[in-house]
């Protein structure tokens, strides 16, 4: 799987969050995604591995979350 600057991070039962690529990199070397609050935050391998972060304390981060490539609207 390749690199793409946009996704939608599916977290289950038909909640979908699309997230785009910003400019940092995340601790593995992979990009950071991001929603348009910024408050999603997600690093994602070029094999479609995605690693939630928190983006302010207290966060509960999902661990199975699935990362689908889409073009942007």
């Amino acid at each position: 799987m390749r690199i793409h600057d946009h996704y939608e991070l599916d977290f289950g039962q038909e909640d979908v969050v699309l997230v785009h690529r910003t400019e940092r990199n995340g601790a593995g070397g992979h990009p950071v995604y991001s929603d348009d609050t910024g408050i999603v935050l997600a690093e994602i391998s070029d094999r479609g591995e995605v690693r939630m972060l928190a983006s302010s304390g207290h966060q509960d981060l999902p661990v199975r979350v699935r990362a689908r490539p889409v073009q942007p609207h």
